[in-house]
Formats: C-alpha cells, sequence, structure tokens
C-alpha cells in the first residue's frame, strides 16, 4: 500500500498539488456517527479535533477517524490507507518514515507532525491492545 501512496505522489510536481491529493482522500473517508465523536475517542495532541475508532477482529485491527480540518482529514485517510484492516503486528512494525518518502514532512507545520504522530501512537497502542 506506501508503494501505491508513494507512486500516487510522484505524479505531482509540486506540493500544492498534493495537498488537494490529500484532501481529495479526505473526502472519501465514511463519517463517524455522532456518538463515535466522545472524547473517549479524541486524539490528544493534534491541533485540530480528530477522533479515532479502533476496533479488532479476526485478527486485524480496523480503523475509522475523522477530524473537523479538512486538511487532517486527508492526513487521516492517508493514514488509513496504511494501516487500517493489518494485523497488529504489521502496524507496530510500519515504519512512520514512508510520511518523508511521500514529500510531507518537509511540508507539514511541527505541530501537524506532531499531530500526526499522536495519531499513529493511538493507532499503535489499539494494535498492541489487540496482541
Amino acid at each position: 500500500m506506501i508503494t501505491d501512496l508513494e507512486e500516487g505522489f510522484a505524479l505531482f510536481d509540486d506540493w500544492e498539488d498534493r495537498y488537494r491529493y490529500l484532501m481529495d482522500m479526505g473526502r472519501e473517508l465514511a463519517p463517524l456517527a455522532p456518538e463515535e465523536m466522545v472524547e473517549a475517542n479524541r486524539v490528544s495532541g493534534c491541533q485540530s479535533r480528530v477522533w479515532l475508532v479502533a476496533r479488532n477482529e479476526d485478527g486485524r485491527v480496523h480503523l475509522r477517524a475523522a477530524s473537523d480540518a479538512a486538511f487532517v482529514q486527508g492526513l487521516l485517510a492517508l493514514l488509513l490507507r496504511v494501516l487500517d484492516g493489518r494485523r497488529a503486528e504489521e502496524i507496530l512494525a510500519t515504519d512512520a518514515g514512508f510520511l518523508t518518502r511521500l514529500g510531507l514532512g518537509e511540508h507539514l507545520s511541527l505541530s501537524r507532525r506532531n499531530g500526526v504522530m499522536a495519531v499513529l501512537a493511538r493507532i499503535q497502542g489499539a494494535a498492541k491492545a489487540a496482541l
């Protein structure tokens, strides 16, 4: 999946096109139900409001997420494309460096990078709980 994303991002020459691509990915995410957008599902450490719902089923971690910011919604869609439906061991073995390979590291503010890392930590926590 990461290779597919790298190929997709390589099609765009500049950051603005990649930014729009991320925004489009975010629009494809299924919305969370209002009862899922509760404090227990909220990811702390994010500049925007972010909710993450994780469940373990048949040895795989299934993820759903939402944000009140369109760009962050795109980042969530990207993370879910890579990690949703994977086995816990696969999630824990995934190197966050793929974000840099996609060219995102240099274009994210420090607060956005911290937010992405907070979401990744929450996903890894769900994977550990699934083991």
